[in-house]
């Protein structure tokens, strides 16, 4: 029996555009990621139990775990933005002319 030829498979430029259904969908996971990260960095440099890092950031200590370990899915750009002020960063957009 011979085997299927393969669907060539499709080159992204991200892994989000791979996870995402259309470029505004992985623009949006790009943004959220990079203050996810920013934001899990910031709490680190801090050195503060969960429960204190958590009080400072104006969210459960479970909330401030879910964070921690990543899950994007649960914080919207806006939420991760406000964190982001109440963590003391500094957010700011620059737009470009798509390629």
């Amino acid at each position: 029996m011979t085997e299927k030829p393969k669907a060539p498979e499709k080159a992204y430029d991200s892994v989000w555009q791979a996870l995402a259904k259309d470029e505004a969908e992985a623009e949006t996971m790009r943004l959220r990621a990079d203050l996810l990260v920013a934001l899990r960095d910031r709490v680190a440099a801090w050195k503060l139990t969960q429960a204190e890092a958590a009080k400072r950031l104006g969210i459960s200590q479970p909330r401030l775990n879910n964070m921690l370990r990543g899950q994007i899915e649960s914080f919207s750009l806006d939420m991760l933005t406000k964190l982001a002020s109440r963590a003391g960063l500094k957010v700011e957009m620059k737009l470009r002319k798509a390629a």
